[in-house]
């Protein structure tokens, strides 16, 4: 009988003893505070629409090529064209320029702009820090000219803010303009594009215009249709985010 009242006094004390160390040394009456996880980041973008309008009266624009850079050109006056460039000025291709090595991002339109038409392109962005776009198109009755815009500072746009451009006529000089069959890409000839061959004078400068079959020049395949005169196209560029 001893035993068991041992047993039973042993059992207690130690009932005791575990429900004192359940207590443990908190003696506030605050229930536990709940910590929430900290959200994750939110990925932060910036969106373009480009409409690109042609003002011409008989220059098709192959597609517009858009692109988002901090630095560089896409050409410049005096100075030879890249590759890309010729192949977009000759052929109308603009994939090459669309790797644009400054470029952050690029976009296209869905295909050609015909006069009197419009399109617009929308372009993303991750940052806004010393944000430019530049745009190029070709005119497709030409050899190799082309138009579009340079390095356009967009980076202190507001969401809703537009602004508006026009643009010139280039010659990238990598075609000599004869204007000849079977070298205009365009729906006038469907002739040939990109050609590796340089037979002109090799640097971008402002287009001359072209001289068409009824002012003199008997092998061109071109009419006064197809002659244009600055602005080529007019461009706005407006931020939607």
């Amino acid at each position: 009988m001893s035993s068991f009242k041992n047993f039973k006094k042993s059992a207690l004390i130690l009932a005791l003893a575990t429900t004192l160390a359940a207590c443990g040394d908190n003696d506030s009456n605050e229930p536990d505070q709940v910590v929430a996880p900290t959200p994750a980041p939110t990925a932060t973008s910036y969106e373009f629409n480009v409409t690109v309008s042609n003002l011409t009266a008989g220059q098709p624009f192959s597609p517009v090529a858009v692109i988002a850079h901090h630095e560089g050109t896409l050409w410049q006056i005096g100075s030879p064209s890249s590759v890309a460039l010729e192949t977009m000025a000759e052929g109308g291709d603009n994939s090459q320029l669309l790797t644009f090595e400054n470029g952050i991002a690029n976009a296209s339109s869905e295909g050609p702009v015909g006069p009197g038409a419009n399109t617009t392109i929308t372009i993303t962005t991750d940052t806004l820090e010393v944000l430019k776009l530049s745009l190029a198109t070709m005119m497709v009755n030409t050899n190799d000219g082309f138009t579009g815009l340079s390095a356009v500072d967009v980076s202190t746009l507001a969401v809703g803010e537009s602004i508006m451009r026009t643009t010139v006529a280039y010659d990238a000089g990598t075609e000599a303009n004869t204007e000849a069959a079977g070298t205009l890409p365009g729906p006038v000839d469907g002739g040939e594009g990109f050609n590796e061959a340089r037979d002109d004078v090799d640097f971008v400068a402002r287009h001359p215009g072209v001289v068409t079959n009824e002012d003199g020049l008997s092998s061109s395949v071109l009419s006064p249709e197809h002659k244009f005169d600055n602005p080529l196209a007019k461009v706005v560029i407006t931020r939607t985010q």
